[in-house]
């Protein structure tokens, strides 16, 4: 990839180039200088010149954007005294690369050219400039080589930062050869969204967006993170705001962005693949879908579960065997599919001749008598922010550390959602204790949202309660939005209002804190009604599962494959049928057997009392009636 703008690289870049400038103005754009000034009787004063010239070029902020926390060594000094010859070395990815120059500045910068041509063609003379405005700093010094050329990417307390630069300038800046193409419009789901594709050195990245611009934006995003690890996720530390107010670094939080759009692409493309042939079905407010990986294998990820749904049933049609869904939110619909998927893998360590291809292995060194296979990771991508706590607050606020909402008293409060409508409240504006006679008269049955949930996972695992007599607890390693991904609210919501107050958990419990994303091309705002219906699909399945979500049965009215009496029925043929259960025999009713699993109930309960330590309401449950069936003989 070297040329022979490599020769001349180290002049440009230690030189304030003026050619093809005149009075300040560039060859380059005419039309500034076709501007017609006005007639002064006295001529105004010329600007300087000094304002329309580009700063210097600046390799070693480049390559620290791309490659932080870079050491550069002074290898050798020769020559006499009054002219010096500096070598100068830097490592990245595990090679050395050589600068020499007259000072130790110029021998930085070329071991940072070096090292930078080495993975990125440039276009033929390009030189780079840093990605935060170099305003009136000393190019001479070498302190602002070795200081500010970091602190440009990494905030105070060591956060990487979002780039100044747009994603296409920036692409159009590091790149050769950048070329975009209007793939298709699609007008699916009443939002018109344009797909653009960009092509670099043969490799295309695709974006999508409601205008040309936005889907433009997102493939360049999709290309810089793949190409170059550069991210503008709402994780990154904004450039003029407080860094998130979480213990660990950001960048510990955030799932890298090449895996984010993976994630999302794979649910997207799955939900296409089973609703066809059923496309009445496809209309949607909210996508769900969890994703399988293996050592963070993403070239062989797994789509476990695909769902669609914003509703709950209607308190009529509650059922007293278990036999209704009650939450058909999109999330909790995917964590109930991937419930199905556990179940399955359970079954096959039943048998002798099936039980390698298990993600499941015997635990022959603890309580539990299976636990997952060593590096198997769940990733939960929804296409918005769940409702409740981390919702609510996210469309108001763009920017990280500002605190504009005046419901700010509300926040990590407990929020319940209403049947069979959208939105949720406050758990301390509901009714408190929910019985089965007076939701039958007509009281509203109310269902904890799905942030909620989604912390609740965070503790107790997303196995529940029946699987954790046999499974250690399974934790969600990431939860991947397609929009209204903001930072704080969602971190509080799944696991930080809690933090500091949970204790006491049985090990091997924990407080779990997925690490977050946006996805590149983020969906579009959705004003159209929500339908009444929601779609499953697991692996394994044939076909799709259409469910009336005002009812909790399918829209046929039969019982759905991921309901309470699904899973205690399976649950019963493994207390009966696998290797090395101590207890084999259920006798009695769903919610005994439940309470039963004492390390499961005592986390719960223990997250529970956190919530009301934090003063943040408390846990909403549903009559007890619903829980009270046994196994069907």
């Amino acid at each position: 990839m070297l040329n022979s703008a490599n020769n001349n690289f180290v002049q440009h870049v230690v030189s304030t180039s003026t050619e093809g400038n005149m009075n300040g103005y560039n060859r380059k754009s005419p039309q500034k200088r076709r501007y017609d000034m006005p007639k002064y009787a006295v001529p105004p004063k010329k600007k300087s010149g000094k304002e329309r010239v580009p700063q210097p070029k600046n390799t070693v902020a480049m390559l620290n954007e791309l490659r932080h926390g870079l050491i550069y060594k002074l290898e050798s000094q020769t020559g006499p005294v009054h002219a010096p010859l500096f070598t100068i070395s830097v490592e990245v990815d595990g090679q050395k690369y050589m600068g020499q120059g007259r000072s130790k500045k110029v021998a930085r910068i070329e071991a940072a050219a070096t090292a930078l041509r080495s993975f990125i063609q440039f276009k033929d003379g390009a030189v780079l400039s840093p990605l935060k405005p170099a305003g009136n700093l000393d190019f001479t010094s070498d302190e602002h080589l070795e200081n500010d050329a970091t602190k440009s990417t990494i905030a105070v307390d060591g956060q990487k930062k979002v780039p100044d630069k747009g994603p296409v300038m920036l692409l159009y800046e590091l790149f050769n050869d950048v070329n975009f193409e209007c793939m298709n419009i699609d007008g699916a789901q009443n939002n018109c969204r344009f797909k653009m594709t960009v092509t670099i050195n043969d490799k295309k990245f695709d974006g999508t967006g409601p205008s040309k611009k936005l889907a433009k934006n997102a493939a360049a995003k999709a290309a810089l993170a793949s190409l170059c690890n550069i991210s503008y996720s709402p994780m990154m530390a904004p450039q003029k705001n407080a860094p998130l107010p979480i213990d660990e670094k950001s960048s510990s939080m955030e799932l890298p962005q090449i895996h984010a759009d993976t994630i999302g692409r794979l649910v997207l493309e799955k939900f296409m693949e089973v609703i066809k042939g059923q496309e009445a079905y496809s209309r949607r407010k909210v996508l769900a879908g969890i994703v399988m990986t293996e050592n963070m294998n993403f070239c062989e990820a797994k789509v476990i579960s695909v769902s669609t749904g914003t509703k709950c049933v209607s308190g009529e049609h509650m059922s007293v065997n278990g036999a209704v869904l009650n939450d058909s939110h999109a999330e909790i619909v995917s964590r109930r599919c991937l419930l199905k998927y556990l179940y399955a893998q359970l079954d096959l360590q039943c048998n002798q001749a099936t039980a390698y291809q298990s993600i499941f292995v015997r635990n022959t060194d603890g309580q539990y008598p299976y636990k997952l296979k060593s590096g198997v990771h769940f990733h939960l991508y929804i296409n918005t922010a769940p409702c409740g706590d981390a919702r609510i607050f996210s469309p108001h606020e763009n920017d990280t550390g500002v605190d504009k909402h005046p419901n700010r008293k509300a926040r990590g409060q407990l929020r319940t959602k209403i049947e069979s409508g959208e939105g949720t409240i406050p758990v301390k504006s509901s009714d408190g204790i929910q019985t089965w006679d007076g939701v039958l008269q007509g009281q509203r049955l109310l269902t904890m949202s799905c942030s909620d949930k989604i912390a609740r996972w965070n503790i107790v695992g997303i196995q529940g309660s029946l699987l954790s007599a046999i499974i250690e607890p399974v934790y969600l390693h990431s939860i991947v939005l397609g929009s209204l991904l903001h930072p704080e609210h969602m971190y509080r919501a799944v696991c930080g209002r809690i933090e500091k107050s949970i204790q006491g958990l049985p090990p091997p419990y924990h407080l779990n804190k997925p690490r977050l994303a946006l996805v590149t091309s983020a969906e579009p705002r959705n004003q159209a009604k929500a339908p009444n219906f929601g779609i499953n699909w697991t692996i394994g399945d044939t076909e799709l599962e259409v469910v009336n979500s005002l009812t909790g049965r399918t829209i046929g009215g039969q019982v759905s494959r991921i309901t309470k009496q699904a899973f205690f029925d399976k649950y019963g043929f493994l207390m009966k049928n696998l290797p090395g259960m101590p207890n084999r025999k259920v006798t009695k009713d769903y919610g005994e057997t439940k309470a039963d699993v004492k390390d499961y109930q005592t986390a719960k309960q223990e997250l529970f009392s956190a919530f009301k330590r934090e003063d943040l309401g408390s846990w909403l449950k549903k009559p007890i009636e619903q829980d009270q069936f046994g196994l069907v003989e």
